[in-house]
């Protein structure tokens, strides 16, 4: 069964199943009380923000994204599919973003691509049916599904902040990789989107803690395609995770 991260209801309900289901998990929400949920839109509109925000800071991807939607209004695939080149390039976005954005907006509109029945299906199996398309990699095919679907099972396992939260938080030697980290979550599923919740809040509370973020900033996948404001602060960890896209914030 798929479960839906829809209101902060489902989040908290899912989060006492979690706890429940591995209670290691039980000192970790102790320290960090129930994570505020984020979604965003779904669709084709949510999906081409993340790609235009891939490898930039928050307040660059904000930028170029408040650009082209507003360029784009109303915005659609089928205004993507339709606008030249050139005139997205004046809007901010790179040739390789371009030509991801264009190819999905075709594969939608051939129909060879569903975004809507993803957040029904197997975890994996939606994760895979996105990486098979140009330009979508492991970071924001979990982002998209965690964010805007609001798939319950989601795993952003490239994603630093969890690994470093797993490896402090479970006692671990060293950070996982990505590799490591399937096994780590296995018994979490099908939570294992609540468990990255966690996880995120779980990062801004060590590094508080250490002096490395503000009260307003934060430095995961949360923040950066989160909605709500006083996201601009920039840290250390944000710019390490600049580069590699599985590990974007």
């Amino acid at each position: 069964m798929t479960v839906h991260l829809d209101t902060q209801a489902d989040l908290d309900d899912a989060m006492a199943t979690l706890v429940a289901q591995d209670p290691r998990l039980a000192p970790i929400l102790a320290q960090t009380g129930m994570p505020a949920l984020r979604r965003r839109e779904p669709g084709f509109t949510g999906l081409a923000a993340i790609v235009c925000g891939q490898q930039l800071s928050t307040a660059s991807a904000a930028a170029i994204w408040a650009r082209v939607s507003a360029s784009l209004d109303p915005f659609h695939h089928d205004a993507i599919r339709k606008a030249r080149a050139d005139r997205l390039g004046r809007l901010g976005l790179s040739a390789a973003k371009i030509k991801t954005l264009k190819l999905l907006a075709r594969e939608i509109a051939d129909g060879r691509l569903n975004l809507d029945v993803l957040a029904e299906e197997d975890a994996d199996a939606a994760h895979h049916t996105l990486i098979s398309h140009h330009g979508i990699g492991p970071w924001t095919a979990d982002i998209y599904l965690l964010f805007c679907l609001g798939h319950g099972d989601a795993w952003p396992a490239g994603d630093l902040a969890i690994q470093e939260a797993m490896r402090i938080g479970l006692g671990l030697k060293a950070r996982p990789s990505v590799k490591e980290m399937a096994p780590l979550a296995e018994p979490w599923r099908p939570l294992r989107g609540v468990a990255a919740h966690l996880w995120w809040a779980y990062y801004r509370v060590v590094k508080k803690r250490e002096g490395v973020l503000s009260g307003n900033g934060a430095s995961s996948a949360a923040s950066a395609v989160a909605k709500p404001a006083s996201r601009k602060a920039k840290t250390t960890v944000n710019k390490a995770r600049a580069k590699p896209r599985g590990a974007r914030p």
